[in-house]
């Protein structure tokens, strides 16, 4: 009986450990003869690592004591009443969850409008500042494991980004600025692969250069400025191509940096 095909869907069971064991193994071997998605779903893993050890901390907050409240039985004394009618407790129910619920969402979207602002400077309009904040977010603070590829092998890196984008690109150079190329790995974008290189300054301030091709139905090829959080973003459209780069630094100096960034490219 042969083996039924890998779809998109266990694969990424796959990611999540979510696989019966048999078919896991089925899997497993289909992804050693396919080594282009088993880098893909390695970097899904390491992603959703990386937000779990982002977010957890989360979990483990006190609940606000108005929410306790509202879970806490009645205090010892209080006064009986005789059991409304059936409906009238049903409708009382339903509009005390209806208040719970919407406490509980309320107080979930003030934790993330906190730890993390909307963009600035009509980041709205495209999705790219922020997909490219995220992936910088994830990847910079990791100390073992920041980049798939090591700039000591560049010239691997660039070729094997070059295939997987399908077009060529390679990293601006930023060292007259103050920062080197760290290496670079490939991200899952909407409905494509991203490459995102990586920059350290001498104080080990990281900067990161995120390239998608996922472009080409944007016609806004205006230089624009976004925040996310802690993190500043300069981005831009050119043809197919977007660029974004972000990095925990003042506004002005990554200004500079992404003005050197862009005439490289231009100059291509």
């Amino acid at each position: 009986m042969s083996a039924l095909p890998v779809t998109e869907v266990d694969l990424q069971a796959w990611v999540d450990a979510a696989l019966p064991e048999a078919r896991r193994g089925e899997v497993e071997d289909w992804l050693a003869a396919q080594p282009a998605e088993a880098e893909r779903l390695r970097a899904y893993q390491e992603q959703k690592q990386a937000l779990k050890s982002l977010f957890d901390p989360v979990l483990d907050e006190a609940l606000p004591e108005r929410l306790s409240a509202l879970a806490s039985p009645p205090p010892a004394g209080a006064i009986e009443r005789p059991p409304k009618p059936l409906l009238e407790r049903w409708s009382l129910q339903r509009f005390a969850a209806g208040v719970l619920i919407a406490l509980v969402s309320g107080l979930a979207g003030w934790m993330v409008h906190d730890r993390y602002p909307p963009a600035e400077n009509l980041a709205g309009t495209s999705p790219l500042p922020h997909q490219a904040a995220v992936a910088h977010a994830v990847f910079s603070p990791d100390v073992r494991r920041p980049v798939e590829v090591g700039a000591e092998n560049e010239d691997q890196l660039v070729a094997w980004l070059s295939k997987r984008l399908g077009t060529p690109v390679r990293p601006p150079k930023l060292g007259a600025l103050g920062f080197e190329l760290v290496g670079g790995r490939l991200l899952p974008g909407n409905s494509g692969p991203v490459a995102q290189f990586m920059y350290q300054d001498a104080t080990g301030q990281r900067l990161t250069l995120y390239v998608s091709t996922e472009n080409a139905a944007n016609q806004d090829t205006a230089f624009r400025f976004a925040k996310e959080g802690q993190v500043n973003v300069f981005y831009w459209i050119d043809g197919k191509f977007g660029y974004a780069l972000s990095a925990g630094i003042d506004k002005s100096r990554l200004a500079r940096i992404a003005t050197a960034v862009y005439d490289q490219f231009e100059r291509k």
